[in-house]
């Protein structure tokens, strides 16, 4: 994934990169979903591997909200007060989604080859849940917040040309096909 940076070195569009990393994660999820089901339905015999697959899934998203949370929300409280009951809302989802994915790796933790009905229905509706919540948190967050982080920029070189670091809250945010695991 690309840093995007305007003439001058300077860092842009975060709220775009925010975005894209969104878009990222409903594909991430999208296959997760299908592994689970693919599993679920009988077609794939491989509970260590879907294990993983979750396991992977839901470390780049707490990674992305821990980000989020510990950096950029900071920054947009600070810079725009105005947006603090937004990001005291997207918290909250944060913490709502963090107890989901928990219980959907103790679901996944105890399933073996060829799951009862039950049991498949448990991990569905959780993961469901889950798919739920994310798309209208997303689709919140995006509507919200975008345009305040697109008006954010850091430099990216100092004035003899040498790159400057990106601020940590950046890094910690933008977890993509790149940056997971």
């Amino acid at each position: 994934m690309e840093t995007p940076t305007e003439p001058g070195g300077r860092l842009a569009a975060f709220g775009n990169q925010l975005i894209e990393v969104h878009l990222w994660l409903r594909e991430e999820l999208a296959r997760l979903r299908e592994d689970v089901d693919a599993f679920l339905d009988g077609h794939d015999g491989r509970p260590r591997e879907l294990r993983a697959h979750c396991l992977a899934f839901c470390s780049a998203l707490t990674r992305h909200h821990t980000g989020e949370d510990a950096g950029a929300f900071p920054v947009l409280a600070e810079r725009y007060p105005e947006l603090r009951p937004v990001i005291e809302e997207l918290v909250h989802d944060h913490q709502t989604v963090t107890g989901i994915l928990r219980s959907l790796e103790d679901l996944l933790d105890g399933l073996e080859a060829g799951p009862g009905p039950a049991e498949a229905r448990r991990v569905r509706a959780e993961l469901d849940g889950l798919t739920a919540l994310l798309e209208s948190h997303f689709v919140y967050e995006e509507k919200k917040i975008v345009d305040a982080l697109n008006a954010l920029s850091t430099p990216t070189r100092d004035d003899s040309g040498a790159d400057l670091p990106l601020p940590a809250w950046f890094e910690s945010v933008v977890v993509g096909p790149d940056r997971a695991g």
